[in-house]
């Protein structure tokens, strides 16, 4: 019975972390493009955007993360079932994508970093197509949990791979749409 609560609450906080994830990498997109805006409307947005995406990763973002790896590890550490999955290869594969997601939480925090203190490192583009990655694990660990094999998780990483091509293909489309109506 303990089991399924401790499972509902690291779902819950892994949705909130991912939510956090797709909507900080939005803010960074809109950070940049407000530098080429005139002023005062520059200064106003970038004003308002490191305030939005500082109560987003401070507020919900990073406690999330840190909830969800709290409540990851009790399952695992602490449960029967959470150590009889550590013998399985599916769930090895997972723990090596959910290292995948810490290190792209680390590096949207440094992005976070450079923007909250006006260093604007980055485009707009590679910003779109970062935001995709939180996707990819997402897939990846969905599948691999779902499945629960070490092999047929391949296919999914397969459709993983059709649907970024189709997302890139999708965003170069987008940007050609905006650079012909010059917005």
């Amino acid at each position: 019975m303990d089991y399924n609560y401790i499972k509902s609450l690291h779902l819950i906080f892994v949705i909130t972390w991912f939510a956090g994830l797709f909507y900080i990498v939005r803010l960074f997109v809109y950070h940049i493009e407000a530098n080429d805006k005139p002023s005062p409307e520059k200064e106003i947005l970038i004003k308002q955007y490191k305030l939005m995406s500082y109560r987003l990763w401070y507020i919900i973002t990073w406690p999330s993360a840190v909830l969800a790896s709290i409540f990851a590890y009790w399952m695992i550490f602490f449960t029967p079932t959470g150590q009889a999955w550590l013998t399985q290869p599916w769930m090895h594969v997972k723990l090596c994508f959910v290292f995948l997601l810490y290190l792209y939480h680390a590096k949207c925090h440094q992005i976070f970093k450079q923007l909250q203190n006006d260093e604007v490192k980055h485009t707009t583009g590679f910003m779109r197509l970062w935001n995709e990655g939180a996707t990819l694990i997402l897939f990846a660990v969905v599948f691999l949990v779902i499945l629960k094999s070490a092999i047929n998780w391949i296919y999914g990483v397969v459709g993983i791979m059709a649907f970024s091509i189709v997302i890139m293909l999708g965003f170069k489309f987008y940007k050609k749409v905006r650079e012909r109506n010059g917005s």
